[in-house]
């Protein structure tokens, strides 16, 4: 595999767009952040070696708007936001902390809906809130209310996830509908004269993610949780790390009527919208149907389906093909069409 072309920032100011999960976000993490602070782990998560196990660490952080939207609130976001990276790591979630920024002049009443809302989450997905911190910023400085999480999870032995892992042939696996929570927020804001009976995927996937382990554990080769930027933005940076290239069935992605609705009236696409409980695997060949038909059993992963596969050429590209016999490129999202999301 060829190396990586490294990256250099190069803008004098920060804009919506650096946050947005895509180009800008690469430049940003990869050309400034990452350099500076010693190169730490791109992925969602860093594993920490012990003499007979391994830890995996996150953080992240949570600026929605609004505060709450059918199916979630920003509270219920931090717990499984949180506890969807150490899951796609490989890792058992096990205990998490959280930091609230509080705006002056929000409702002590949306607060504690929020904590409720957050140990509620917590005590579905298994995990405990040990501990955070709690700050008081002005009036407008905030939006409300803003959270930031971080997690701890024991790694499953039996996994070795990692980009260098993947081959030519690999299927690819993507656990149910995408888009829905991207668009959902969206519509939330009363902005746009669009109606839609859709709700947030927001969830825990580690029940998803332990049942493939038990099922395809020496198959499994890489995992992601598609959240800002989407399904897209996750497999080009995979693409990019591996020089291969990741064949999409276009037909075979599941996407709700409502969501490829509105994609369509407002210029985007389903593969760049966000998701929050939603993961993508790359299984080898020999595991897949074993994987697929685990994840399909476990509760809320009936609509999980194989949506494509890896390939060696064209190195580096994600694309889609349909019946038609026609394909496209599908690259990592540019700009900032859903701000303030997750």
């Amino acid at each position: 595999m060829s190396k990586t072309t490294s990256i250099r920032f190069k803008d004098n100011q920060i804009e919506l767009a650096h946050g947005a999960g895509g180009k800008a976000s690469r430049r940003l993490i990869e050309g400034l952040i990452a350099p500076i602070l010693g190169n730490p782990t791109l992925n969602d998560a860093a594993l920490l070696s012990l003499d007979t196990s391994s830890l995996a660490f996150t953080a992240d952080s949570f600026v929605v708007r609004p505060l709450r939207f059918p199916g979630g609130s920003i509270g219920e976001l931090a717990v499984n936001g949180t506890v969807n990276d150490l899951a796609v790591s490989g890792a058992r979630p096990l205990a998490l902390l959280s930091s609230l920024i509080l705006e002056a002049g929000l409702a002590v009443e949306t607060l504690q809906a929020e904590l409720e809302a957050m140990q509620a989450t917590a005590q579905r997905a298994g995990v405990a809130v040990l501990g955070g911190d709690t700050k008081v910023v002005e009036h407008g400085q905030a939006d409300g209310l803003y959270i930031s999480t971080s997690g701890i999870g024991l790694v499953d032995s039996r996994v070795a996830l990692s980009a260098k892992a993947v081959r030519p042939g690999d299927q690819i696996l993507l656990s149910g509908p995408i888009g829905d929570h991207g668009i959902t927020v969206l519509l939330a804001r009363g902005e746009l004269d669009l109606e839609a009976d859709l709700k947030s995927d927001t969830r825990s996937v580690w029940p998803l993610v332990e049942a493939l382990i038990e099922a395809a554990a020496p198959g499994l080769r890489w995992m992601r949780d598609p959240t800002r930027g989407g399904v897209a933005t996750a497999l080009n940076e995979l693409a990019r790390e591996t020089r291969l290239a990741l064949r999409l069935d276009e037909e075979a992605i599941p996407v709700r009527e409502a969501v490829r609705g509105a994609c369509e009236i407002l210029g985007l696409d389903p593969l760049h919208i966000a998701n929050e409980g939603q993961f993508i695997a790359i299984v080898s060949s020999e595991f897949a149907e074993a994987a697929l038909e685990a994840v399909r059993r476990s509760p809320g992963g009936q609509e999980a389906v194989l949506v494509g596969e890896v390939l060696e050429k064209p190195g580096g590209v994600v694309y889609t093909t349909n019946g038609y016999g026609s394909s496209r490129v599908v690259d990592m999202l540019v700009g900032d069409p859903l701000p303030r999301i997750c």
